[in-house]
């Protein structure tokens, strides 16, 4: 592929998703291919080179056999990044995201930063002509969220949201696949009315509690190696503190959302899959055993109910909920059957009967696929959008202890102003999403 590219992507001025001093031009309007042949080389870039850095060169690394490359890696620290590029010939490391989209020839750019940054990179990645494969949560505010599903389909690139229980590996403490569950509720074997989901560490699922913020942190020295204004981006500015950056920043609101940004688009994807809702959001959302929560520092959070139109419920607990819902209940019930941790059924004869039934539509389940025929992935921008809506949907009832009411199609809170100011939360100048007509 890069052999192939004889023009390199440059600068131009005045892009709306980064600061004014770069723009990418996508590389069908410089004349190369606009699409991969089967006998080229996919390029991967990574962005962030932390913690999670180690899945997604551990993807590149299983998906060369089928003819992918890592060129390139990014991070604000320069600890991080001499750690990640050592030993790996050839890979161009930069400080800068859009350095690196403008200089590079990248077919598939990885994004494995902190949330508050996943929007604005995978818009300006789409805007420069590569395909995304996107840590979770998808972003960090719904308005992000519809801004990238937006953008990806506008310039007509492939995205992959890196969670893959709808499709593949046992869904945690149900220790079966997802396809089975999807069979049952699809032929109606629980039942046609509304299904109940419930999520907590009684049905398997552990929200991770200990994701938690401090309050009054006192001012540090910022590491040489560091780039701090560059590290909190759109985030709103705050003084420099090692518990606001890398391994702890899920604790802080203007990054994350504590346990749940951490797991819950694990969770809730594969949910709405079996529910069958990959199209629509939750009208009701009200969080319950409540904890008040901090401005910055997420706190415990206690428990969240999500009821759809047809009446179907996820009810999800963190372990400190004080009042919890789901001890002893199942993870799956309707009025005709229920399903338990580790594929216990009511009517017994359920599991067998899921043998029987018809599997669900076949999807992409590899990336390269998607990028080399245009097919959209299993977790895409459509279907990642709408779980990671549930995700936020949470963490607004979560920090906003009332009944909300919300509208799928417009993505607002209907008569709440305070929650819609969740919704769309401002960046930092000069960061800023783009506009749609």
């Amino acid at each position: 592929m890069q052999q192939k590219m004889t023009t390199r992507r440059g600068f131009l001025a005045g892009t709306a998703t980064a600061a004014a001093a770069f723009s990418i031009i996508p590389r069908h309007c410089l004349g190369g291919p606009s699409h991969i042949a089967p006998s080229d080389k996919i390029t991967h870039a990574i962005i962030g080179c932390g913690g999670i850095h180690g899945s997604h060169t551990g993807h590149i690394k299983r998906l060369s056999e089928t003819g992918s490359q890592l060129i390139s890696l990014c991070d604000v620290d320069t600890t991080h990044l001499a750690a990640r590029k050592k030993g790996k010939k050839g890979v161009t490391g930069y400080g800068d995201f859009r350095e690196m989209l403008a200089k590079e020839d990248i077919d598939v750019c990885h994004i494995a930063t902190p949330p508050h940054w996943h929007a604005l990179m995978a818009i300006a990645a789409a805007e420069a002509g590569c395909d995304v494969w996107c840590e979770k949560p998808m972003t960090r505010t719904i308005g992000e969220s519809e801004a990238v599903r937006r953008t990806i389909q506008e310039h007509g690139r492939m995205l992959r949201i890196n969670t893959w229980f709808r499709f593949q590996s046992n869904l945690y403490g149900m220790k079966c696949l997802v396809k089975p569950l999807k069979k049952l509720v699809m032929a109606g074997a629980l039942g046609d009315g509304p299904i109940t989901v419930r999520l907590s560490h009684h049905t398997g699922f552990n929200f991770k509690s200990n994701w938690q913020g401090k309050t009054d942190l006192p001012t540090q020295p910022i590491p040489k190696a560091l780039n701090w204004d560059l590290w909190q981006g759109p985030a709103p500015a705050m003084p420099y503190n090692t518990h606001r950056c890398h391994k702890t920043f899920r604790g802080y609101w203007q990054y994350d959302s504590g346990g749940l940004g951490d797991m819950c688009q694990h969770y809730i994807d594969p949910v709405q899959y079996i529910l069958g809702k990959d199209h629509t959001s939750p009208v009701r959302i009200k969080s319950h055993g409540h904890f008040p929560q901090h401005p910055e520092a997420v706190r415990p959070w206690g428990g969240v109910t999500m009821e759809y139109a047809d009446g179907s419920k996820i009810i999800m607990e963190s372990a400190d909920s004080p009042c919890p819902l789901t001890r002893g209940k199942p993870f799956l019930e309707g009025s005709k059957g229920k399903i338990y941790p580790g594929f216990r059924c009511e009517p017994t004869n359920l599991r067998a009967l899921a043998d029987t039934l018809p599997d669900p539509e076949p999807m992409v389940t590899n990336f390269h696929e998607s990028v080399r025929t245009r097919k959209p992935f299993a977790l895409n921008e459509e279907n990642g959008h709408r779980s990671n809506l549930l995700v936020h949907l949470a963490d607004i009832a979560i920090r906003i202890p009332r009944e909300l009411k919300f509208n799928p199609e417009t993505l607002l809170f209907e008569g709440d102003e305070e929650a819609n100011r969740l919704v769309h939360q401002p960046m930092r100048a000069p960061w800023r999403l783009p506009q749609f007509n």
